[in-house]
């Protein structure tokens, strides 16, 4: 997020992202595709601005070190406003533009294929079944949930979409900033993934890494400030971009865990 509230995301999208072909006549204006986020941040305040500068750049594939190939990625663009904008390089590098009416994205297939198969599941409701007689018995649900039945469990990231849409159309109506925030730490928080979820490689044997999903973020770009917990301590923090002088204020990193535990209140009645 940057200090006009636009903010941008990128996310896995294997087998289907293919960037645009290197030009050196146009090294200029071509970035890698890690390089696409920062590039967005540092020039636009909107993602009316990010349609219209699109235009002027190329992503190409530079290869990510750590992965040995160009990131596969497609981003989510969020500004202020509540505006939302999927960008997409597929099919040799083809700009593909989507707009986001339901607000999630997860990894492949492509965001289109994605929003048909939310046909699927178009019965899905926070209601619960009523109950229903045959043969002059009556059945009813077994408990609350009923209205979902059928949303899948899994974490492929089709079904993942559907646990995004499904749970962000039933959440509960909040107040803004940290209500708000506090309800999308509690839906996000369906999606952690397991230690053998990690990208590129199965880090189970790992004792080291609690969970794949290393760190969860929620944006209040209204208000300008960043929240996260990590998969070592779930206390939430944030960052107020809004106290931050950046005139002033040079390029840094800080670790998301100054100490990679989380304390323990103790509060046996003695």
């Amino acid at each position: 997020m940057n200090e006009e509230g636009l903010v941008v995301g990128a996310f896995y999208l294997p087998g289907f992202a293919e960037f645009q072909p290197y030009d050196e006549s146009a090294a200029d204006k071509s970035l890698g595709p890690t390089e696409f986020m920062l590039y967005l941040l540092s020039q636009f305040k909107t993602v009316g601005e990010v349609r219209k500068g699109l235009d002027e750049i190329r992503v190409v594939p530079v290869v990510l070190e750590a992965l040995g190939f160009a990131a596969p990625l497609h981003y989510r663009v969020v500004d202020s406003a509540g505006n939302q904008l999927i960008i997409e390089y597929i099919k040799g590098g083809e700009l593909t533009l989507f707009e986001a009416p339901l607000g999630v994205i997860t990894n492949s297939p492509t965001y289109d294929w994605h929003m048909n198969n939310v046909r699927n599941y178009i019965g899905l409701s926070s209601q619960g079944l009523p109950e229903k007689a045959i043969e002059g018995v009556t059945f009813g649900p077994f408990g609350a949930g009923s209205g979902m039945f059928g949303l899948p469990g899994d974490s492929t990231p089709p079904s993942r979409f559907i646990q995004a849409v499904a749970l962000t159309q039933t959440a509960r109506q909040t107040t803004g900033g940290i209500d708000t925030v506090n309800e999308t730490f509690r839906i996000l928080d369906h999606f952690n993934l397991g230690t053998s979820g990690a990208v590129g490689a199965d880090i189970s044997a790992n004792s080291k890494v609690p969970s794949a999903t290393q760190w969860t973020v929620a944006a209040d770009n209204k208000n300008r400030v960043l929240y996260y917990h990590t998969a070592w301590n779930r206390r939430v923090r944030s960052v107020d971009l809004k106290s931050i002088d950046f005139d002033k204020v040079n390029l840094q990193t800080i670790p998301l865990d100054k100490d990679r535990g989380q304390d323990i209140e103790e509060v046996s009645v003695k």
